[in-house]
């Protein structure tokens, strides 16, 4: 059902008041904790429209809505009248905001110095007119500062309150480090959880924590020691939600972005689209998939089953939540320690529905809000074509932006879908030799919005047979340090299938052949290990040395490989300065 659209009447004008006065409800607006009714709600709007139509003046002190008005503090008749003409009430007072302000710098320097005195809260208050500070018991410190500061005694003591658990929120093992939230889940019995990753709660019972220096505590992380593994068969763990005020909410945190409503779980394939929810900036990053079922070796542990994708990450991350559309697909479980552009193993994830199964939980889900993330991202700028073949266009485009993110691309052959990629560059394979096609691109979001088309490309393909040329190379230079992994990628536009066996050959120096691993990557996301670490004696890297690989399965000759050389000994450094591969 579409909604009612608001009243177009100009502020100020007679419809608009008494538009507003028949919206008036009796009795004042709803009291605490009770959801405010439609009529409510929309009363608050249209209060609202009046309010950013009035200009602010040194002659106002303030703006309030009470009883179904807007009202707006005032410091002379002339200012009066200028408010009731835009559709406000005004109320006359002594003190303008330039007084507020001075008034309220005094008692914050005043408080600041001496906060141990059972003060709660100071502020200016608008209604009143003057700077209110509540404190428990009198507060004689601010006597002399006149009438313009009211000290309100209160009983209670504040305290920072728990909240939701959103996926994607910083949590705090004990006092360590913070880690991230995956999804929040029940069991049978109704009791609250959420999972992450299991080197997050490798500590039995550890108390967890919603805020650093061990405030406001969740919970307690891997109860009796039984609900967080590190191991082959995964990274994953749980924390139980027990102390009272923590609810568990199914909205992903996007860090100042409409929030994505989880509907369910499912399993990631490659080539899929997925963004990660996490604690440390850019806290919410788009990638697409690379390879599943990986195995990954972090130094002190090896893990099965991971998957691994293109997006970025950081520390910190450890935890938070994959999504696939609103979909949850995995739990952060690490990547490079700093972003590495072009590697298809920047982020690995522990995919989610193995952690439930586990133990048993039911993952936390709602009904996204049809209101929510409606804003598509903007339309692909500088479309072009970068090269073509006899049966091929390879095309390249200027990102696109989006209030959430942008997750992929659809490239379009005249209306028909050719591909989606995630980045911003893609090759159409399939088409006819000396033709002219013409293509579009369309951005979109984790929401499902997709941005007006682009731009028209035109390409013609070249004329002839299908091209020549099977082998590729990338002459970059890489370094290969101690304890890092050098990746280079190789665009292939070659067409139909790779041939099996296909060669690699590296070209390089390190001192230390036996500390590497090395590696290719195949665009379907198969990794294949041409050189594995090991050795009790070091050889040098030849200057050029080719491997001989035999495909599992078919492999599509078109697409992006990616060579990967893994320093793992110390004391050993070089140079990786080309590699080729002939498919």
């Amino acid at each position: 059902m579409k909604r009612r659209r608001m009243m177009a009447a100009t502020i100020g004008s007679a419809a608009t008041l008494a538009a507003i006065a028949a919206l008036v409800t009796v009795g004042g607006p709803a009291s605490a904790n009770q959801q405010p009714t439609p009529t409510v709600v929309q009363q608050q709007a249209v209060l609202h429209q009046v309010s950013d139509k009035l200009p602010k003046s040194p002659a106002q002190a303030g703006r309030w809505i009470a009883d179904g008005k807007l009202m707006v503090a005032v410091t002379n008749e002339a200012e009066a009248a200028k408010v009731r003409q835009a559709g406000a009430t005004p109320k006359l007072v002594s003190r303008s905001q330039a007084q507020l302000d001075a008034l309220l710098a005094k008692v914050d320097k005043i408080t600041r110095a001496d906060r141990g005195s059972g003060l709660q809260s100071w502020g200016i208050d608008p209604v009143s007119n003057k700077v209110v500070v509540r404190a428990r018991g009198a507060y004689g410190a601010l006597r002399g500062l006149g009438d313009g500061v009211q000290v309100v005694q209160v009983s209670t003591q504040v305290e920072q309150q728990a909240g939701e658990v959103n996926p994607g929120d910083p949590w705090w093992p004990g006092s360590e480090t913070y880690c991230s939230v995956a999804f929040p889940a029940t069991d049978a019995q109704g009791n609250k959880f959420f999972v992450t990753a299991g080197h997050c709660t490798n500590d039995a019972d550890q108390a967890a924590y919603g805020a650093i220096n061990q405030a406001n505590k969740l919970g307690t992380s891997n109860v009796g020691g039984t609900h967080s593994i590190n191991a082959r068969e995964g990274d994953m763990g749980v924390v139980a939600v027990t102390e009272s005020g923590w609810t568990l909410s199914p909205n992903v945190n996007t860090y100042g972005s409409p929030a994505v409503t989880v509907s369910g779980s499912a399993d990631a394939i490659v080539g899929d689209a997925v963004c990660h929810s996490g604690n440390t900036a850019p806290n919410w990053e788009c990638g697409t998939v690379t390879a599943i079922n990986q195995s990954i070796n972090y130094g002190n542990v090896t893990v099965d089953g991971l998957t691994t994708t293109s997006a970025c990450s950081e520390g910190g991350d450890s935890g938070g939540a994959w999504l696939r559309g609103d979909k949850a697909v995995g739990l952060h479980s690490g990547g490079n320690s700093s972003c590495v552009q072009g590697d298809a193993g920047n982020s690995i994830f522990q995919p989610i529905n193995e952690a439930l199964a586990k133990w048993n939980l039911t993952l936390l889900t709602g009904t996204p809000d049809p209101g929510g993330d409606t804003q598509a991202p903007t339309t692909p700028g500088n479309p072009r074509s970068t090269g073509t073949t006899s049966d091929s266009v390879s095309l390249a485009w200027d990102a696109s932006t989006d209030n959430t993110g942008v997750t992929g691309y659809d490239v379009y052959n005249g209306s028909t879908l050719a591909t989606s990629v995630a980045g911003t560059s893609a090759t159409v394979s399939g088409l006819s030799a000396d033709t002219s096609y013409s293509f579009t691109i369309q951005a979109k979001d984790a929401a499902g919005n997709k941005s007006p088309a682009s731009a028209v490309v035109t390409a013609r393909t070249q004329p002839g047979g299908p091209s020549g040329g099977r082998t590729f190379a990338n002459g970059t230079d890489f370094p290969i340090r101690d304890y890092q992994t050098a990746v280079s990628p190789i665009r292939s536009t070659a067409t139909g299938r790779a041939s099996s066996p296909f060669q690699v050959t590296v070209e390089g120096n390190h001192t230390c052949l036996e500390d590497l691993n090395i590696s290719v990557v195949s665009p379907s996301g198969r990794w294949y290990y041409l050189q594995r670490y090991g050795g009790a004696t070091c050889h040098p890297l030849p200057a050029s040395k080719t491997y001989t690989v035999t495909p599992t399965g078919s492999e599509n000759a078109a697409g992006t490989w990616t060579l990967r050389i893994g320093d793992n000994g110390p004391g050993d450094t070089g140079t990786l300065t080309n590699w080729s591969i002939a498919l």
